[in-house]
């Protein structure tokens, strides 16, 4: 009762609120625009918790991704496009029920049944925090390691069709993850001589250029995300709505447990728990139409499921530092940012934080529901505004944040290089949540493995947990091999052959120079970097061999596999995508400009004006009035929420002033 006590009075203070509210807002906002996502979302606000108390830090990012899952239903129902991944299933039933004009009952039953599977989620990780903690206590060193090589099994559920590349990726994650200083032999790896590198690859910047560039690059060549405004929802229908989401009661609390349980999985997307929720509600048919012809049970089920996920997927994170989705690797970033390590003392010196994470969860549902509720209208019309108004004003607040981790022009080029690698990534169907499973888990692996080795020795390989544990993730692994082997001959999530043999061929290339190298380290500094990259290495040799013989065989005739439909996690933008990358990578290539001569207010308002002026967005008045606004917006985040000191501009540094 009194770490209840002293977390509600922890995060009762009036600053922690606000940032509480501020994640709300930015979370129902990011998930009202189709292409964007909770991983952005997340990405976007950790380079804001550098300077926050680890209260205030959780409850911005926690109140952001509570409620993703509840304004991504708006551009769901109303257009037919889930804002993000999580609103796929409610496409189905929500979307339909719009076309027979019925949409604000499906916004209603949406908004009631994400509050109420959010508070189960909530409820059910504050359940299991009691069951963590002497769990955790009982666990060893070696223990800790196992429970990251699990973790990294996860890598066979994100890899979708393609396992080669989905390991590939992970293997790539995790040789990047070992750049900077080695903390056991103090050898620098791949540094080149780079202060900026001591400390590794820093985290935010990673998710930043691996996430956040590609989607806003495909927003430029979709050039709008929707083509008509829709109908203003009514508030009577919505009330209805709620009505039959609170009749189906039932329904909401088994697929809110059904959330949780999955999120506590490491890598059970979101997607597939919004798909097993409702294949659950649809073995129930009940009253109404027909599942797919607008069933309000169709909306109730993943809606409530999804929202219930993040509780769930917070338990392995804060437990064993294992994430149970691709947004909690990054919130993984947010606790390294903080100092702070999963494991026993977030269930003992750190426990108040924790019960506040509950808490934050609990109020960001009843808010966001709230909220969407009432400002639906006006949320509706973010969905259409057009992409060449929204990406530089995005950006600019994306490249700011990137620019006061260290106020280094080295984070500009690191942001582009990285984002290159994810718009590639995002092409040719190389999971880049596999990806950030490897960058997240590389030194946490590589750190318990030689402490576990220098306490037992080899015979740590006897624990029974340990033992157990590495056999379960062989089994998941094992079993994934086997299902990859009875579709092997699938065409589906296949890229255009030429550029991904390519880009295969290239990774190649480093991952051997990497090898090489990495033999030169002493043992404990070139162990895990290069069996890291040995296996990258020969993964890439037969994915690059596959590559050329698809290639070879679409020049002898055969169907491109450009012509096959997405699936899984790939979500490629076609032909358009290199004129659309390279435009994004010269915004960001003028925006850095213009912050560093002119400095973070005066060159973010000329990139906003200037480029909405010459590319005709936007009327010079509005252009002027856009970019009024998001200066007043970094400088209230940058300036006085973060206080940031920030450096004299270039210009004014060279005229001596």
């Amino acid at each position: 009762m009194d770490i209840i006590v002293a977390a509600l009075a922890e995060l009762g203070d009036p600053f922690r609120l606000l940032m509480l509210v501020t994640g709300v807002g930015v979370g129902l906002v990011v998930g009202v625009v189709p292409g964007i996502g909770g991983i952005f979302g997340l990405a976007l606000l950790v380079p804001l918790t550098y300077h926050l108390d680890p209260y205030a830090a959780f409850a911005l990012l926690l109140g952001m991704s509570s409620v993703i899952n509840t304004s991504d239903t708006i551009p769901a129902v109303l257009l037919g496009v889930p804002g993000t991944v999580g609103a796929v299933a409610t496409v189905v039933d929500g979307h339909a029920m719009a076309k027979q004009g019925q949409a604000a009952r499906a916004f209603g039953a949406a908004y009631t049944s994400s509050m109420i599977g959010g508070l189960v989620g909530a409820l059910l990780l504050a359940l299991a925090i009691p069951v963590m903690r002497p769990l955790v206590l009982y666990l060893k060193t070696p223990d800790s390691f196992a429970i990251s090589v699990f973790g990294l099994s996860a890598v066979a559920m994100l890899a979708g069709s393609q396992p080669l590349k989905g390991l590939a990726a992970a293997m790539l994650g995790l040789l990047l993850a070992f750049v900077g200083i080695d903390a056991n032999a103090g050898v620098h790896r791949w540094t080149f001589g780079d202060v900026h590198l001591w400390g590794g690859l820093p985290i935010v910047i990673v998710f930043l250029g691996l996430f956040g560039l590609p989607e806003l690059a495909s927003l430029i060549a979709r050039g709008s995300i929707q083509g008509s405004a829709p109908a203003a929802p009514s508030y009577a229908q919505m009330l209805r709505g709620a009505r039959d989401a609170l009749r189906e009661w039932r329904l909401i609390v088994r697929c809110g447990w059904l959330g949780t349980m999955l999120g506590a999985i490491p890598g059970v997307g979101v997607a597939a728990i919004d798909w097993i929720a409702y294949g659950h509600a649809a073995r129930h048919q009940g009253t109404g139409p027909r599942f797919g012809r607008g069933n309000v049970r169709g909306v109730i089920a993943p809606e409530s499921a999804n929202n219930a996920k993040e509780g769930g997927s917070l338990i392995p994170t804060i437990a064993f530092g294992v994430p149970g989705s691709a947004t909690m690797t990054i919130l993984l970033g947010a606790f390294t940012v903080q100092g702070l390590v999963p494991g026993p003392d977030m269930l003992g010196k750190h426990a108040s934080l924790t019960v506040s994470m509950v808490f934050t969860i609990a109020f960001a549902n009843v808010l966001g529901a709230g909220v969407c509720l009432f400002l639906t209208r006006p949320l509706a019309r973010l969905a259409g505004v057009p992409a060449a108004l929204l990406v530089p004003m995005v950006l600019t607040f994306m490249m700011v944040g990137c620019y006061q981790d260290s106020m280094s022009v080295f984070d500009f080029f690191l942001l582009g290089g990285v984002g290159f690698l994810g718009m590639a990534m995002k092409e040719l169907n190389w999971p880049r949540s596999a990806f950030s499973l490897g960058f997240v888990l590389g030194p946490m692996l590589e750190q318990t493995f030689f402490l576990a080795y220098q306490i037992h020795g080899w015979g740590w390989l006897a624990h029974p947990v340990a033992l157990g544990l590495v056999l379960l993730a062989a089994i998941v692994l094992g079993r994934r091999a086997r299902s990859w082997y009875r579709t092997r001959n699938d065409a589906r999530a296949l890229p255009a052959a030429l550029p991904d043999f390519l880009f295969a061929a290239f990774l190649s290339a480093l991952a051997l120079a990497a090898l090489v190298t990495a033999l030169r380290f002493p043992f404990e500094a070139g162990l895990f970097p290069a069996v890291s990259a040995g296996l990258l290495a020969a993964l890439l040799v037969v994915i690059a061999a596959q590559g050329l013989a698809r290639w070879r065989r679409e020049r002898a005739g055969a169907r491109p596999a450009a012509d096959v439909e997405p699936e899984g996690e790939w979500s490629p933008t076609g032909p358009a995508a290199l004129p659309a990358n390279a435009r994004l990578l010269a915004m960001a290539a003028l925006l850095a400009l213009l912050l560093v001569l002119l400095g973070h207010l005066a060159g973010g308002f000329a990139f906003v004006a200037g480029w909405l002026t010459a590319t005709r967005a936007a009327p010079f008045g509005k252009a002027m009035a856009y970019a009024g606004g998001v200066t007043l917006f970094v400088y209230a985040v940058f300036d006085l929420v973060i206080a940031s000191p920030w450096p004299a501009p270039l210009l004014l540094r060279l005229a001596g002033l």
